[in-house]
């Protein structure tokens, strides 16, 4: 378990931020301003609403038309030593989850703490824990960006985790990245030499380098129309 929420029984709306999605476009009237992070909450949470539920996840592999609202997936920062990615980034890694601010985050599987830090800036995760945990072929990492500051207090590296125990929970805007409240998940077999981050979108050029580093969350969590 990940979230506090059932989705085998409980409703929850798949949030499409391709540029197959009407509301993306400059077409759309009134125009979203995404660069408006109270804005774009209320776009977001707004769906939310209107579907009746309270959880709007999606995401993995997706070609995402939001990313320039923020200079930060324009850069290309390479992971690592690695080579400069080629474009701008827009492929998205992990699933995210839109819930409330607040939202316990629970770890789905053992494991410690690997790396922390709060990436500060707009359009960054914000505060993000990384964890670390040994499987049958070897170490795989978890993700969770977008966290609130409170999340980061007391952890150590190699500090263990128990499946189903609470070690963090979603942040509020400006604080999470300044984005609407939501959980950034993603699974890395390799970490690069990095701590207390990981790309979380990749350039077009980058994508299946990237996909084979990051397999699909839904794998573990299970999660039906994903």
């Amino acid at each position: 378990m990940l979230l506090p929420f059932n989705f085998q029984k409980d409703p929850y709306l798949i949030l499409d931020f391709s540029a197959n999605n009407p509301d993306l476009t400059p077409e759309r009237r009134p125009a979203l301003d995404l660069t408006d992070t109270a804005h774009f909450t209320d776009y977001v949470f707004g769906k939310l609403r209107h579907a009746g539920v309270t959880v709007g996840v999606g995401g993995y592999n997706e070609h995402r038309a939001i990313y320039h609202r923020s200079a930060h997936f324009g850069d290309a920062e390479p992971p690592g030593d690695g080579p400069p990615c080629d474009g701008p980034r827009q492929i998205h890694l992990g699933i995210d989850f839109w819930m409330a601010a607040g939202t316990p985050v629970l770890a789905p599987l053992d494991g410690v703490v690997h790396s922390f830090q709060d990436n500060n800036r707009f359009g960054d995760y914000g505060p993000t824990i990384i964890l670390e945990h040994e499987t049958e072929t070897g170490p795989l990492y978890s993700l969770y960006g977008h966290l609130s500051r409170t999340s980061l207090n007391g952890l150590y590296e190699r500090m263990p985790v128990k499946a189903g125990e609470q070690f963090a929970e979603i942040g509020p805007y400006p604080e999470n990245g300044d984005w609407p409240p939501h959980l950034h998940f993603q699974l890395m077999t390799d970490m690069l030499g990095l701590r207390g981050d990981f790309p979380g979108v990749c350039s077009l050029a980058e994508r299946a380098r990237f996909l084979k580093l990051c397999p699909d969350p839904n794998v573990l969590l299970q999660i039906a129309g994903l």
